[in-house]
């Protein structure tokens, strides 16, 4: 293992009146909680804990956000692998090849994982803030039919509500078992949007009222990646409970970034939040029930979508986004024989296409702290589709499968009636020609089926949201240069997730994929942790996001004065 060198963890010693620090109310008998709020009075950093981890997301916004790992828990081995490379620096333990351990977090408990880590004393003691998003794939209506797929193969007789009845549906219960064990001051939990409304339950109320019952203020909201900066229009559920014994309500950051959503998105929202609003008429001023009293349907807080009036800068673009990485032209590689089948390596590196940033956000992906690149980065590699590569080149931005399916349907029928009307030509040549034609110009998905099967990126837009489907092929997220005229790299699908240009990715180019569209933006989650920051009665921190992207001290402020009132 390479040695411990640390992360750069900032100062958290608490300065008012910016940041108040904790006092510990008089009610407080629990001497766990009075514990972790003296070592935060004291000017130790916040230590948290990462279930269901993937790669990072989350604990990379809050490592540079000065939060101190105290222990990771994620299945799969490669995301495990990923976690560890990046973030062990980050580590409160001492024994760092635990870190990249996978683990089942229905087996094992935090003892087990503590003892593991070289952690001695009481379970209860290490964690002020708990963060996770357990597995959204049965939540998700886009992963729906999927499951259902799967167990019809497997001749289930439930196959047609799979999504009910999948074993990760109650994976948040583990998750809470966990808060019961550590005792955190605080928690994030964050998921798809659908989970507020799973087959006519909005299961994010039951999570809400578990942990109202073991002390907690708890908010959730809907949060979009994009008003935040992040080149992607990603919309996620995050829920924050602030243990009552803090005498602080939850909130969340307020969006930095202006961005109008698509109508798809807004029709997606009003699904999700359908048993919301049903059940919660907008409450936002009124104070925010105990837990002794809250009642259902009182825990969803509306953070106000951005508007043109608000004067933010508008949300990064994707072109913005992938400018200065080099240009990889599929075509022309292909014919010359340099773009073949087989596994691609996301740690090969490649030299970036200008000696400094060009774009306030390709200087955050090569300066991002402790993540810094100079004239290289890695995993620049693309997928091997040669069928399909003269396809990708004739769409037009922001087209969608439906749109280049017409196109090449009616190409097909130009070429054929071309074909046919011709001279007098030999017959067999005509039928020969004839089937070649039909086979380079059919595209095989049924358009009505599969109207997301690909996807353009539009060069002034953000992406559109980036899923765990990258790990099995990329058409959805299409390079908007026709010259390159190719799916995105595995760097390019980092960036647009914010992931910076010295994180890695361990497993070969599908599971990378993987690991990048399974996890939170670490930038929207560093925005979290700076909320969380401030909730704790942290010190304020000098904030990348001033530095690095240009965002303004005054939007900084103005955020945190929004998010606490909004």
């Amino acid at each position: 293992m390479p040695e411990k060198l640390g992360f750069l963890l900032p100062d958290c010693r608490p300065i008012p009146p910016t940041n108040v620090p904790l006092a510990i109310p008089s009610i407080i008998s629990d001497s766990v909680l009075k514990r972790k709020i003296s070592r935060l009075n004291a000017g130790e950093p916040p230590r948290f804990m990462d279930l269901f981890a993937g790669c990072g997301g989350i604990s990379l916004g809050f490592a540079s956000a000065g939060f101190e790992l105290v222990a990771s828990v994620e299945l799969d081995k490669w995301a495990a692998e990923s976690h560890s490379a990046n973030l062990i620096n980050a580590l409160h333990g001492t024994h760092l090849s635990a870190h990249q351990k996978p683990r089942d977090i229905t087996v094992e408990d935090p003892a087990s994982i503590f003892r593991d880590y070289g952690l001695v004393g009481s379970v209860d003691d290490y964690v002020d803030v708990l963060v996770g998003g357990p597995p959204c794939q049965a939540f998700a209506r886009v992963g729906r039919a999927k499951l259902r797929y799967d167990a019809l193969r497997r001749n289930e007789g439930d196959a047609q509500i799979a999504h009910l009845v999948d074993s990760r549906v109650n994976l948040w219960e583990r998750y809470l078992y966990f808060v019961r064990e550590t005792k955190p001051l605080a928690l994030l939990l964050e998921n798809v949007p659908d989970i507020l409304n799973h087959g006519g339950k909005n299961v994010v109320e039951s999570i809400a009222g578990q942990l109202c019952s073991l002390g907690y203020l708890v908010n959730y909201t809907l949060l979009n990646a994009s008003w935040f900066g992040v080149p992607q229009a990603r919309e996620r559920m995050f829920l924050v409970g602030v243990h009552q014994a803090l005498e602080r309500d939850p909130f969340f950051p307020a969006p930095t970034h202006y961005f109008e959503l698509p109508s798809g998105y807004a029709s997606s929202r009003a699904t999700a939040l359908k048993l919301v609003r049903s059940r919660n008429p907008s409450n936002n001023n009124k104070p925010l029930p105990r837990p002794e009293t809250a009642k259902a349907g009182q825990h969803y807080f509306q953070v106000r979508e951005p508007s043109v009036d608000d004067g933010l800068p508008p949300t990064t673009t994707a072109g913005e986004a992938l400018a200065d990485l080099p240009p990889i032209f599929a075509l022309e590689l292909l014919k010359k024989g340099l773009l073949i089948r087989g596994r691609k390596d996301p740690s090969q590196k490649t030299f970036y296409a200008s000696d400094i940033p060009t774009t306030d956000w390709s200087r955050l992906m090569r300066q991002w702290p402790n993540f810094g690149t100079e004239d290289v980065t890695t995993g620049h590699v693309i997928r091997y589709l040669p069928r399909d590569y003269k396809f990708f080149r004739l769409m037009g931005e922001g087209w969608s499968y439906p749109d280049i399916w017409r196109f090449v349907e009616d190409k097909r029928y130009q070429l054929l009636v071309k074909l046919w009307n011709g001279q007098d030509v030999d017959r067999s040549f005509i039928e020969t020609k004839n089937k070649e034609i039909i086979k380079d110009w059919t595209i095989p998905y049924d358009p009505n089926k599969f109207p997301n099967k690909w996807g353009k990126l539009s060069h002034d837009k953000p992406a559109n949201t980036l899923l765990a489907h990258l790990g099995k092929d990329s058409y959805s997220h299409i390079h908007y240069d026709d010259r390159q005229a190719r799916t995105i790299s595995v760097r390019e699908a980092a960036r647009l997730q914010s992931f910076p240009d010295g994180f890695v990715f361990h497993g070969s180019m599908n599971p990378a994929f993987n690991q990048i569209g399974n996890a939170v933006p670490p930038l929207l989650a560093y925005a979290l942790a700076m909320t969380f920051r401030r909730i704790l009665g942290c010190r304020k921190l000098p904030d990348l996001r001033e530095g690095l992207l240009g965002i303004t001290d005054r939007i900084l402020a103005r955020t945190i004065n929004k998010g606490e009132s909004n």
